[in-house]
This record gives structure tokens, C-alpha cells and sequence, in this order.
């Protein structure tokens, strides 16, 4: 087969993935927009990077920091950080999401499939994350339609302004059109380093995040996306051996990890809890702080307290109207902005 031949069969196939696509909710008219090309200048990253638009994506959202990382296999084998998109806008607090109209935005380890992709999106373009996954289900949590979607709206969502879904689905759709089956997200409450977790080790929900940490620890110590399974109400990571054996939310069977994977997880986590325990001495843990509803990167935060929220919309959400933007401008980690939001020659107090 030619080369473009073969071109033009990936293209079917990926358009053949996203016609079975479910997710938020339906927009209008199918407008072409999920197979907009990758930007020249994103291309070029990657082939600087030693990647290819084909090769497989794994991605982390942190709601503290309000980004979001799309990583991708090198031709190493290994996956490398291609780019980081700020976040315009998510809801809730920290902390996962335990039930239906909670405005929590999930936290947890989740896999999406391409008929979790939506062309269609009222949004512009959204994937669903899959919540809740098999531990969520087994702890009775509800919820539906939790996406990565555009616009700069929220309501348990993650909004990355149409412009970022743009790429982010993209390169969904590219790593689907190459051969992968899935991608793994892990959607983290902050970037889990012994700084982080020394902060909020007094909150209600440090054992939750002390798992999570696991799994951000074995893609950092290995570059690769670790094996999920889970049993009792954890996850389990890189366990060696068939993963069929583990039932979310019943007794763990006796398990090792990967005896590889456990000499460099082993070494990472000496090092962390080294310092862990040194920060731990010698300062006292955070306040457990709550945000107004959710967070917003610094650098649309700016925008919106210099611009408004109207003006902002015109730039990054089109027809969406920002969610909450006072509420956006109040952050209890940082800078809190101010307080007012200009809209138009209205003060909304």
C-alpha cells in the first residue's frame, strides 16, 4: 500500500471512530471541525521532540494549577511531555466527585475509547472521561457526561477554551487514526510532590490522594502509563500478572508489583518521603482552604479581571458564557484578584 494510501485509509478509520461518538451534549450540524490538521508549529514540536502525529498520547489534568498535559511516545519507547494547556475554567473544589449535581469536577484514573470522543459538542469538541469508573461505581458514586471539552463553562467539567480542545482533540484523533485503542487520564486534585501532599496533609481527603499519588509516581518513575486495576477502595498500579483477578470494591488478592517497576517506584519513593518528612517537621500543614466554585489559570484570570467576562468570551469560549466568572477571580491558593467582575457597565458584586 502507498504511503498515501495508507494516509487516507487512517483518515477514514479515524472518521469512522468518531461517527459512534456519545458525550455531553449534541451540538449542531456536523461542521467539519473534529478534523481540523494539527497546527504546523505543534507538528513541529513533535518532530523535534522525535515523535510522530501517529504515536500514542497519555494526559494529566491538575485542578490546582488548573493545566492540563498532553505527553506522547517518543521514538525512545517512552513517553515525553509534548505541551501544557492552561485551563480556562473548572468547578467544585479539591477533592473527587461523589454524586450527580455535586459541581465536582472528577478526580481519578480514567480511560477513554474513541466512541467517548464528540464532534458534536455544544462545547465545540469534548471527550468524555468515563465517570465514574469501575472504583467510583463500587463506592455508589453518580454522575454522567464529565468532559475535556472547549468553551471557558464548568459545571463538574474541565473547559480548555475552544482553541486548546481544537489541538487536544486532535491529537485524540491522530493517536486513534495510528492504532491506539485507549488513553489513560489521571485527573489530580494538584502536581502530587512531597510539597504538595506536606501541605494538604490535613485534609479529609489525603488518603485518596496518597493513592492517586501511586499512579503519578509510576509514570514518572517509568514514562510509561502504569496498569490500572482496583480492588477494596483503591486503585492498584502495575501489578504483575492478569488484572482480571482485581474487583473494585472487593478484598485485594495477594499481589506484587512488576519487579522493574518496583525497584525505580522504590527509589522515587524513598526520595519523596525523605523530604516529605522534612517539610513535614518543619512547617505546619496548609489550611484547608475552599474555593468560591472551582479555579481558572492565572494567565485567564488576568484576562478576565482586565478585559470582563464578555470580552473574554468573544476570545475564547465564542457563544458560551464564562461560568461564574467572580467566583473564577477568587482564588484561595494565590492571588485572589478582585473581587468585582466588569460586565460591560454592570459590577457584579
Amino acid at each position: 500500500m502507498s504511503q498515501s494510501s495508507s494516509t487516507l485509509v487512517k483518515m477514514a478509520t479515524a472518521i469512522g471512530l468518531l461517527a459512534l461518538l456519545a458525550g455531553c451534549v449534541v451540538g449542531e450540524g456536523d461542521d467539519g471541525r473534529h478534523l481540523q490538521p494539527l497546527p504546523a508549529k505543534l507538528v513541529s514540536q513533535m518532530s523535534a521532540k522525535g515523535m510522530s502525529q501517529a504515536d500514542p498520547i497519555f494526559i494529566r489534568i491538575f485542578k490546582k494549577e488548573s493545566e492540563l498535559e498532553v505527553w506522547k511516545r517518543d521514538r525512545s519507547g517512552r513517553f515525553a511531555l509534548l505541551k501544557t494547556y492552561p485551563m480556562c475554567r473548572w468547578s467544585g473544589q479539591l477533592g473527587p466527585k461523589t454524586r450527580e449535581g455535586d459541581r465536582q469536577a472528577p478526580e481519578g484514573i480514567y480511560t477513554v475509547t474513541p466512541d467517548l470522543m464528540n464532534p458534536r459538542s455544544q462545547f465545540y469538541l469534548s471527550f468524555n472521561l468515563g465517570y465514574p469508573n469501575a472504583l467510583e461505581r463500587s463506592q455508589g458514586f453518580t454522575g454522567s457526561a464529565l468532559m475535556v471539552h472547549g468553551a471557558c463553562t464548568s459545571a463538574g467539567c474541565f473547559a480548555m477554551t475552544d482553541d486548546g480542545v481544537t489541538e487536544i482533540f486532535g491529537l485524540a484523533r491522530e493517536a486513534f487514526a495510528g492504532g491506539q485503542k485507549n488513553f489513560q487520564v489521571q485527573a489530580l486534585p494538584f502536581r502530587m510532590t512531597p510539597e504538595n501532599m506536606a501541605a494538604h496533609r490535613n485534609s479529609p481527603h489525603i488518603a485518596f490522594w496518597r493513592n492517586l499519588k501511586e499512579g503519578f509516581d509510576h509514570f514518572e518513575a517509568t514514562r510509561q502509563p502504569p496498569k490500572v486495576a482496583a480492588c477494596e477502595r483503591r486503585y492498584v498500579f502495575d501489578a504483575a500478572g492478569d488484572n482480571s483477578r482485581f474487583v473494585a470494591g472487593s478484598q485485594c488478592p495477594a499481589y506484587e508489583i512488576e519487579p522493574a517497576i518496583q525497584t525505580l517506584i522504590s527509589e522515587r519513593r524513598a526520595s519523596d518521603d525523605r523530604r516529605y518528612s522534612a517539610l513535614t517537621s518543619a512547617s505546619a500543614p496548609s489550611p484547608v482552604l475552599a474555593y468560591a466554585d472551582g479555579g481558572m489559570h492565572s494567565s485567564f484570570r488576568k484576562m478576565l479581571k482586565e478585559m470582563g467576562p464578555e470580552r473574554l468570551q468573544s476570545v475564547v469560549a465564542g457563544r458560551v458564557e464564562i461560568s461564574r466568572p467572580d467566583a473564577a477571580l477568587l482564588d484561595p491558593y494565590g492571588a485572589t484578584g478582585s473581587s468585582s467582575v466588569a460586565t460591560g457597565s454592570i459590577a457584579v458584586r
